[in-house]
């Protein structure tokens, strides 16, 4: 998703700062130049009135300040762009900031980056001051990078687990209210139709999964980062279970705890505030993961799978939804920006690794489905919601923390539209003794 591409400057450049202005040296269009390859589709400006690019192409990057090149020169790609934009040095026009979708669909498709030639390099700092090269502070949006974090604890250690959903989670529940929708959920939609609203399609993901479990009413079911109570309240209200969620967020469990009392589903209902390795050691007649998976990291999924395995009596099934990898070979690792800006410490696998997985700690799984569409129209309808209600969310969290959003919720929905993310529901069973299962012969939820 990186911003900077280089056009060739036939089209509408001018790498000549204005008559008067008394600056020397290279200028801001001199470095995109220097650093892109081919033609520009959009128009660069700069800070000290250099500009290239088409005047005619609807969307301008716009960099506003010495500090916002000095991001980018300093940290080349997605980071130094984040902390551009998130800093407000740096501006897309022609798009909202709540939906910057078309703006990162061109440059994905249309620039292209190049690393300049040595002495080409050289020149251009000397003549922009080596100063440039001294990183500027990050926005206070960004977490630390990831070798800082041993202070707060190991990788995936409770302390650290904690911080890291309070950086993304803990932000203002009534942000999320408003880019939510009156759900407020979190996760992947189901879409009968693209013209479904966000709240049909939350209503049938949550119908999806109490069909793939065959909820009924007196079970018990635990739901593990279970956000702000979605499915708990679902699975009481429309199914007569006894649900249980736990989440490690200290403003989800409060919020959910809240909705349960409104709804009238107290003694049905609970959320607490734990780490699901807290959760109660009982068995469930089920158990639902709806999100969490990415938080847990990849080399915890044998302790992971297996807690929830042991959650299950005999013949209890599991679903597992989480965003995976498009094969088993990627970095399991993000990058830079969603590390820093989205999910500290996130983690994701190819899909088989999963399966792998659940299968290895003894759960026999029975059906596999891939939602990774769904998820791209449901960011869609999340950056709707953020643009519509962009000031209310500006005043809420700030403009940085509502810029995260908006680039991080439209590059997400670009990434699942050309497959280079999916999202996978996976079901599965804790068998009895001779193999017994409880599934049915065919898919129960399909009758």
């Amino acid at each position: 998703m990186s911003l900077i591409d280089r056009e060739q400057g036939a089209t509408g450049a001018s790498a000549t700062p204005p008559p008067g202005s008394g600056r020397r040296g290279p200028t801001v269009a001199d470095v995109i130049r220097a650093v892109t390859a081919g033609p520009l589709p959009v128009r660069v400006t700069g800070y000290d009135g250099s500009a290239i690019g088409p005047a005619d192409s609807g969307i301008t990057l716009a960099i506003r300040t010495e500090r916002g090149l000095s991001y980018l020169l300093t940290a080349p790609g997605d980071l130094g762009m984040a902390r551009a934009y998130v800093s407000g040095d740096l501006a897309l026009e022609g798009v909202h900031p709540g939906d910057p979708y078309e703006a990162l669909r061109v440059f994905k498709d249309e620039l292209r980056v190049r690393p300049p030639a040595l002495a080409e390099g050289l020149a251009l700092v000397r003549g922009l001051g080596w100063e440039r090269l001294l990183p500027p502070p990050a926005p206070p949006q960004e977490a630390l990078p990831r070798w800082k974090r041993v202070v707060g604890g190991l990788r995936h250690s409770r302390t650290r687990d904690s911080s890291a959903i309070s950086h993304h989670y803990d932000v203002s529940n009534a942000f999320y209210e408003k880019v939510l929708g009156p759900s407020m959920t979190y996760t992947c939609a189901v879409y009968r139709s693209p013209d479904d609203t966000l709240e049909e399609a939350q209503a049938s993901k949550y119908d999806l999964v109490a069909g793939k479990l065959a909820l009924r009413p007196g079970m018990r079911l635990l739901d593990v980062g279970c956000g702000w109570g979605g499915m708990v309240r679902h699975a009481a209200r429309e199914y007569g279970v006894k649900a249980l969620g736990v989440t490690l967020s200290r403003a989800q469990a409060q919020w959910a705890q809240a909705a349960i009392e409104r709804e009238g589903l107290t003694g049905l209902a609970e959320v607490r505030h734990l780490d699901y390795r807290d959760a109660p050691h009982e068995q469930f007649d089920a158990v639902s993961s709806i999100g969490l998976t990415e938080h847990i990291g990849v080399r915890n999924y044998p302790a992971y799978f297996g807690f929830l395995a042991d959650r299950l009596r005999p013949e209890g099934r599991l679903l597992n939804h989480c965003i995976t990898r498009a094969d088993n070979r990627a970095p399991h690792r993000s990058g830079a920006f969603i590390d820093r800006y989205v999910f500290p410490d996130g983690e994701l696998a190819g899909p088989g690794r999963v399966i792998s997985e659940i299968h290895d700690v003894g759960l026999e799984v029975h059906h596999e489905e891939n939602l990774r569409q769904h998820y791209a129209l449901t960011l869609a309808a999340w950056c709707r919601n953020l643009v519509e209600h962009w000031d209310f969310c500006v005043g809420e969290v700030g403009a940085g923390t509502a810029r995260v959003w908006g680039l991080y919720m439209a590059g997400s929905r670009l990434a699942f539209e050309r497959n280079g993310i999916q999202l996978h529901q996976v079901v599965a069973t804790r068998n009895g003794p001779d193999g017994v299962n409880g599934y049915p012969l065919r898919p129960d939820w399909l009758a």
